[in-house]
């Protein structure tokens, strides 16, 4: 599966809050590997080119962080999949060698600059400037963060064999080892602006990452929705992309989006559940997808899904 150009750094802003998105590296995958049968539907959703599918119908994925820069914060979110890292079992993720922190520097963000680093998940693909090699040591990348960790997550993964690779030993256990790490509720909340919601399915302890800015609202997904090729297949009940590691299979997902839906919804879940359904009917969002290329999305509630004018 072939990787390509990265695209450069894109930013947005949400009423006083800025999020700055830095890729790691792009590839073009079939939709199977992570949305199947959303490869029979994509062509009935024009908007989804060229942002998002290739001319050839493949996903254009994006390894990514997420600055956000809230009330004097700096917060990385998800940290791609790093450098000089063993991963027998992802051959695209076999030890990197990616300018990622020059152009994080280059975009703004020194690494001691950062103050909190979220995880929305512990996949390799998330974790992996969690650290960097150091002498032949592994050691924290910023090394004035508290990151943040769920507790479920980081129980399920402390004890779960690793297919891919030493991903937890690597990326997560330094961390912990240093005393850097937080263990938090799926509910835990940065800042007055900046919150986690619990989205359960895709991995046990996943959260995605809810924005509220004078008056303005943004989500990044995580891998809840990895990509907007979503849109189509959850409209058409097919298998809801979620190919977990640990077996999920779409009724996980869908309990995430029929809790966000429910009496008791948290906070912040109309926006979840508008990506996850590709509208709302009274709100706008800016949707940031997990691995989704291109620019990032805009739910309201006239049309499905709208390209962001960054």
């Amino acid at each position: 599966m072939p990787t390509v150009d990265k695209s450069a750094p894109i930013s947005w802003t949400v009423g006083d809050a800025k999020i700055t998105r830095i890729a790691e590296l792009e590839v073009h995958w079939p939709f199977s590997i992570l949305l199947p049968g959303a490869d029979e539907l994509i062509d009935n959703y024009d908007w989804l080119r060229p942002d998002f599918v290739t001319d050839d119908g493949r996903m254009r994925l994006s390894m990514h962080a997420l600055v956000i820069e809230s009330a004097g914060m700096r917060i990385m979110v998800d940290t791609c999949v790093g450098n000089d890292k063993s991963r027998p079992g992802a051959p695209p993720f076999e030890q990197l060698s990616t300018p990622f922190l020059a152009d994080l520097e280059a975009a703004g963000f020194t690494p001691d600059s950062i103050d909190v680093v979220v995880c929305t998940h512990l996949h390799v693909d998330h974790v992996g400037w969690n650290t960097r090699l150091v002498d032949g040591e592994w050691v924290p990348t910023f090394p004035n963060a508290r990151y943040v960790f769920v507790q479920s997550e980081y129980d399920y993964w402390r004890t779960e064999p690793q297919d891919y690779g030493p991903v937890f030993e690597d990326s997560v256990q330094p961390v912990m080892d240093a005393g850097l790490a937080d263990l938090v509720a799926p509910d835990h909340r940065i800042n007055e602006e900046v919150w986690l919601e619990s989205t359960p399915g895709h991995t046990p302890g996943h959260v995605s990452v809810i924005i509220e800015s004078a008056g303005e609202t943004a989500t990044i997904t995580g891998d809840m929705t990895h990509h907007p090729g979503a849109v189509p297949v959850v409209r058409s009940v097919v298998t809801l992309g979620a190919r977990s590691d640990i077996g999920m299979t779409r009724s996980a997902n869908e309990d995430a989006f029929c809790a966000l839906a429910g009496p008791d919804a948290p906070a912040g879940a109309d926006a979840l559940l508008a990506v996850a359904d590709g509208m709302a009917e009274e709100m706008e969002a800016l949707v940031l997808y997990g691995m989704a290329a291109g620019n990032a999305g805009e739910v309201t509630g006239q049309v499905e899904l709208y390209l962001w004018d960054a």
